[in-house]
C-alpha cells in the first residue's frame, strides 16, 4: 500500500509471502509501483523500515533507495527504531 500524494509518495507496505520470497516478485511489485508513482508525477518516494530488517534494509538499497533519517523508539512490539529511505525518480 502506498500513498500518493504528489510529489511525493510514501509506501507503507510492501510484503511478498514468505514461500515464495527470493524469486523476483518483490522486484516486480516495486516495479509495478514505481511505474504508477512516475505516471502520477511524483519526484520520490519515501518509506521506513524496522532496523532489524536487514533483507528489506538491502533490498530497498539494491533497488536505489538511500538512508535519509533514523526514528528512535518508532516500533512498538519489540520497540525498535526505523531506518527512514528516499528514492530520487527521475523526471523523464
Amino acid at each position: 500500500m502506498a500513498h500518493l500524494v504528489p510529489p511525493e509518495c510514501e509506501i507503507e507496505n510492501l510484503a511478498v509471502a514468505e514461500s515464495v520470497r527470493r524469486k523476483g516478485f518483490g522486484k516486480q511489485l516495486h516495479g509495478r509501483v514505481l511505474e504508477e508513482v512516475k505516471a502520477c508525477g511524483a519526484h520520490a518516494i519515501f518509506l521506513e523500515v524496522r532496523a532489524s530488517n536487514l533483507p528489506a534494509r538491502r533490498f530497498y538499497e539494491a533497488q536505489g533507495y538511500r538512508q535519509s533519517g533514523q526514528r528512535k523508539g518508532y516500533y512498538r512490539g519489540p520497540v525498535e527504531d526505523a531506518i527512514l529511505y528516499q528514492l530520487k525518480i527521475p523526471q523523464s
